[in-house]
């Protein structure tokens, strides 16, 4: 018998929306006498549903569940007769995400005439209407010269507060599939009640007089600089003959041979606002700086040239990438879990052989548990997922089709891809990146003729690609419907070193990214929902390459979080401090030679 398949025109494309956190089916529209199993198909690459957990094709009629949807699961899915590919039906599953909101600050205490900014992220699919309350009423009709919304609502100014305006003030975000709120308190009090108040030992004065948070952590050749970029105020300095508490040994011990007493660093991060854990690669140890005390409080030996460290916050623990020699002859991954414990810490070899780099998606609002990681080897054309949890191998993903050896990585849980950078040849014109779904662990393709380093907005909705040797930027965004967009096409000369992305303070859910270079002075500004570009000039010469040997960013461009608006990049021999809000260069802070691994701390 002859096999008849139909599939009606208004069914070719079928569009379903789901809730995150919903189960969802999608059926397959094909119909016919005899029809041969059904095949399905994510981003063009056939299911295996024995690797899949969370997707199955139960029952008879060949529909695919989606048993728990989270942001991966939105793109394309499509279906045909296992034979007949020529008749399909594509599938576009867009996920919806209830709101997720963050207040900056919770409280905050204002002297009469001053004015006050309360500030309010919200991320959600789609994007989620701000509205405030003050004291539980609505403010939109006190709004005035005095009282503005700004960014959509974003942010709440009062340009001269007066007593009346004490109040808990709630910001609401709603969209179509959920609301959130928090509250951010004012309290307006002359000068004369506050000194009064500092003779009890309130929670009121910790907040204005011990207040540690909000501070960049520089680490350079003289120590430790803890600089307040407000006020381009340096708070503390800890010296590098100072003591690590626990072990009193000092901070940067003398090397014999060497004159003058120096630091050297290569790497440090913030754990949870209690402690900063950085890679000392002469000394073969992680120091761990206590944030509330400001100290040095234990130092942690581990395997020889440790230069890289990324906390994963999921669980808790610090990873650490030694070298073993500077040709990195016997690299090492380790582990430091309970980071944010502090007290009595150790480190864990993992089993990982030839590990030349990794990379752990970063959190953020909508996703705050990363279950895996990838490894990667400098001559292999290969990935290596791991588990971060029972810090094991699953799975190898290879690229010897795409003849690609990867560099770096980036990560989007929108559509959940991965997109990877490979190495360039010394010959050849550098290669597309490539783009791994994380569904199927499964190599897409190409992203287009898109080359360059790979940075993800913390949103997950930007892909800016930093080309270094030509300069070119491209920037991309990922819709709701899991497609990937080229929006810019940007030719700069700056030859990218490092690149960070900045709130902005006009728009809601917008950005503004900056990139140091390599090589010049100057530094690049883009406004991404407009593609405006500026550079800021003259901020002195980045290290050298031979100055700066543990990664390519040998300029850092550093920001200071979900409402900060300072970012910091150092020179050779000093800091600068630029204003995010208004674009412009705040300070220069002399006299800091190579500070070039940078911590912010924000509130504690």
């Amino acid at each position: 018998e002859v096999v008849r398949l139909s599939l009606p025109e208004d069914q070719k494309i079928s569009v379903t929306t789901i809730t995150v956190g919903l189960s969802t089916v999608l059926t397959c529209g094909i119909r016919g006498a005899l029809r041969p199993p059904i095949i399905w198909k994510r981003n063009g690459i056939i299911l295996n549903f024995l690797d899949l957990e969370d997707i199955n094709d139960f029952g008879e009629d060949n529909s695919l569940y989606i048993t728990k949807v989270t942001t991966i699961h939105m793109g394309n899915y499509t279906c045909h007769a296992y034979g007949y590919e020529e008749l399909y039906q594509t599938h576009i599953l867009q996920v919806n995400v209830p709101p997720v909101i963050r207040v900056y600050p919770e409280t905050q205490a204002q002297e009469p005439g001053v004015s006050a900014s309360l500030k309010c992220h919200a991320e959600g699919i789609p994007n989620p209407r701000i509205t405030w309350l003050k004291n539980g009423i609505d403010i939109m009709p006190k709004l005035s010269k005095q009282l503005t919304l700004l960014a959509n609502g974003s942010e709440l100014h009062i340009s001269s507060v007066r007593y009346e305006d004490t109040g808990a003030y709630t910001c609401i975000a709603k969209n179509e599939v959920g609301v959130d709120e928090d509250i951010s308190s004012l309290f307006i009090e002359d000068s004369a009640r506050k000194t009064r108040k500092l003779h009890f030992p309130s929670i009121y004065f910790f907040k204005v007089c011990l207040s540690v948070g909000n501070m960049f952590y520089i680490f350079s050749d003289d120590g430790i600089t803890i600089l307040q970029p407000n006020e381009c105020e340096i708070r503390r300095h800890i010296r590098p003959e100072e003591r690590i508490f626990t072990s009193y040994e000092e901070i940067c011990p003398r090397v014999e041979g060497e004159g003058t007493r120096s630091c050297l660093w290569a790497s440090a991060v913030n754990v949870r606002d209690k402690y900063i854990y950085a890679t000392q690669p002469k000394q073969n140890r992680v120091m761990i700086v206590d944030i509330q005390t400001q100290k040095a409080v234990q130092s942690l030996a581990v395997d020889p040239l440790p230069t890289k460290l990324h906390y994963d916050k999921s669980h808790d623990q610090v990873w650490v990438l030694s070298w073993g020699d500077m040709r990195k002859s016997s690299p090492m991954l380790q582990v430091i879990p309970e980071a944010s414990a502090g007290e009595d810490q150790h480190v864990i070899r993992t089993p990982f052989e030839g590990v030349d780099d990794f990379f752990i998606p970063p959190t953020n609002l909508i996703i705050n548990h990363v279950r895996f990681g990838f490894i990667f080897n400098r001559s292999k054309s290969a990935v290596h997922k791991i588990d971060l949890e029972t810090v094991t191998h699953i799975k190898t993903i290879n690229f010897k089709n795409q003849s690609c050896i990867p560099q770096t990585m980036a990560y989007t849980h929108l559509g959940g891809y991965f997109f990877v950078q490979c190495r360039r040849s010394r010959s050849a014109a550098a290669s597309p990146q490539l783009i791994i779904d994380s569904v199927t662990d499964a190599v897409i393709g190409p992203n287009g003729d898109v080359s360059g380093t790979p940075y993800i907005s913390p949103d997950g909705r930007y892909l800016v690609s930093a080309d270094e040797d030509s300069g070119r930027i491209r920037v991309q965004v990922v819709t709701v419907r899991g497609e990937i967009k080229l929006i810019y096409d940007l030719q700069t000369n700056i030859h990218v070193s490092d690149l960070t992305f900045q709130p902005s303070f006009t728009e809601g859910n917008q950005y503004y990214i900056y990139a140091t270079s390599h090589l010049q002075t100057d530094v690049l500004f883009v406004e991404l929902s407009t593609g405006k570009m500026n550079v800021l000039k003259n901020l002195k010469d980045p290290l050298t390459s031979k100055d700066w040997p543990w990664s390519n960013y040998n300029r850092i461009m550093k920001d200071s979080g979900l409402f900060g608006q300072y970012l910091i990049t150092p020179a050779k021999e000093s800091l600068f401090v630029i204003n995010g809000r208004q674009n412009t260069l705040r300070c220069e802070v002399s006299g800091v030679r190579r500070g070039n691994t940078v911590v912010w701390v924000g509130e504690v």
